[in-house]
């Protein structure tokens, strides 16, 4: 068996699963992506665990859904007592380290409790998701909440962009005909270049971060959780990869006038959303889209430019990668902008997974249609880098055996995601208190079931309708389907882990033993 030294974690943020020419986009091309997917395994069913960047991050992370670690939405903390991807790989001999974005919060209250500095090396590590913050950058930095360090930010001044934020100014800014800056956060300057020489823009700067990690590396063993945060907004490109792609090259809106016309209530209050009023204008779609996928292309460029000098370093042969986005973008679809719902252009995602050795070969180049979760790649990485399977806290399953061809006759027949509204407008169009703010969807081999609640349910049939047009969850003639879904999620939601201080081996040791250590109780 091939030793795994290393493991190279990447993730495009708001990456859609089907916007990359492997997984059948009709004009955009990613020909190293598809490489990377001629080399190693392409899951087509895979699924994230919350629709949105954070709780999303912290189930890859953790391992668990988000029902069970915790944090559900963006910048609501991660519990300081979460285990995460450092915790378990750390010990294994492995310098685990981030370059580009979490999207983490730390538990600052629970820091305090436990007597931890958060300058500390402990406490640089509980604030940080477990990662070493070889370079932490999360991405969206307007003027009214930039760090005055942020180290891109240094980097560019150096390099003569002069300005207080060129992350805003330049990277993510056009310049006007009179030479004023247009930001990139208005939706209507995405057809602009960005005022920045393409090599300087996000995507090229944060790969050459990774290659100097790895570089310092040399032989010693790595846990790299390279985290892009393009193709997400603010949708605006450096040329030449603004203008690549036109509206002729959009594949046609996914939408019906039945959707808009009589919706699920939740499902209406996301339309009244201002992203989602605009991305339902054709003429938002035709400027946006095609910026999106200069996004995917200038992204895929600069993977082949890793993954060439990953090759030249030897590294291809010792590591597994994996590619994969925290969640889709509705780009209109649905009559939605933005993500959150469980329609699969939000909640599906891309994951394909190389495998360096030979007793991956069989496998090589194949699609995977087994459904897939995020919370699947802690147990694979885990089991990677040789360490013992935890399933008293580790909710997902590892994917090794998928890679190598082994048999896995009791894989899951379903997949789940979970939404914390709370946060959005939505929920006051509602009438809704922060706690009732919450729905679950579970998708198996042909029905996707979604609860909300307080509301009636949504009923898809994937097989009949698989681009989600027609909501069964008011059909009488689907009422036990209903039922039967509705049962089999509540049976999920009975069986989360909750006993994460103590294993199952440890539980059946301990079993019946008091006798034996002294403790007598209902003895005559």
């Amino acid at each position: 068996m091939t030793v795994i030294r290393n493991i190279l974690f990447i993730m495009a943020d708001q990456l859609r699963a089907d916007y990359l020419s492997c997984a059948g986009h009709p004009t955009l091309k990613t020909p190293n992506i598809d490489g990377l997917a001629r080399r190693g395994v392409l899951f087509d069913r895979a699924y994230c665990q919350a629709p949105v960047c954070g709780p999303s991050r912290m189930s890859f992370y953790t391992g668990r859904y988000m029902t069970s670690h915790g944090a559900t939405y963006n910048n609501v903390p991660l519990r300081a007592t979460e285990l995460t991807l450092g915790d378990y790989l750390r010990p294994l001999g492995h310098r685990v380290a981030l370059v580009g974005k979490t999207h983490m919060k730390a538990d600052e209250a629970g820091l305090n409790r436990l007597g931890i500095d958060p300058r500390s090396s402990l406490g640089v590590l509980v604030s940080q998701c477990g990662f070493e913050p070889y370079e932490r950058d999360d991405g969206l930095h307007p003027d009214q909440l930039v760090d005055p360090d942020l180290a891109y930010n240094r980097w560019l001044r150096a390099k003569g962009y002069d300005s207080p934020n060129p992350w805003h100014d330049f990277a993510n800014a056009a310049q006007g005909a009179d030479g004023e800056i247009l930001s990139g956060w208005y939706l209507r300057h995405a057809r602009l270049p960005a005022r920045i020489r393409e090599e300087d823009s996000e995507t090229p700067y944060m790969t050459d971060r990774a290659i100097d990690f790895i570089r310092e590396q040399g032989e010693q063993p790595w846990c790299l959780h390279l985290s892009y945060i393009k193709p997400h907004w603010p949708y605006i490109a450096p040329a030449p990869y603004h203008d690549m792609y036109t509206a002729a090259d959009l594949p046609p809106p996914r939408r019906s006038e039945a959707e808009r016309n009589n919706p699920h209530p939740v499902v209406a209050a996301f339309m009244q959303h201002e992203e989602s009023v605009n991305f339902s204008l054709d003429e938002v779609r035709e400027t946006v889209i095609p910026t999106y996928m200069g996004l995917v292309k200038q992204l895929d460029d600069h993977l082949g430019r890793l993954f060439a000098f990953l090759e030249s370093a030897g590294r291809m042969d010792d590591t597994l990668i994996v590619l994969t986005s925290d969640h889709g973008d509705y780009l209109g679809d649905h009559w939605l902008g933005e993500k959150e719902l469980f329609h699969e252009e939000s909640v599906r995602i891309p994951m394909i997974l190389y495998h360096p050795g030979r007793e991956a070969d069989a496998t090589r180049g194949s699609i995977d249609s087994a459904l897939v979760e995020a919370i699947d790649l802690a147990p694979t990485f885990l089991e990677a880098a040789g360490g013992v399977a935890q399933p008293h806290r580790l909710e997902g399953r590892s994917l090794l055996p998928r890679l190598t061809g082994t048999p896995t006759p009791d894989w899951r027949d379903a997949v789940f995601s979970e939404c914390d509204y709370a946060f959005r407008p939505a929920r006051r169009t509602l009438g809704l208190p922060p706690d009732r703010a919450r729905a679950w969807m579970l998708r198996d081999d042909r029905w996707k079931y979604i609860a909300y609640d307080g509301f009636r349910p949504q009923l898809f049939d994937l097989q009949q309708d698989p681009h989600e047009y027609a909501d069964l969850g008011l059909s009488t003639a689907h009422a036990g389907i209903r039922a039967q879904l509705e049962a089999r999620l509540n049976d999920w939601l009975r069986h989360r882990r909750i006993r994460t201080t103590m294993s199952d081996a440890e539980v059946e040791a301990r079993t019946g033993n008091a006798k034996g250590r002294g403790i007598l109780f209902g003895v005559w």
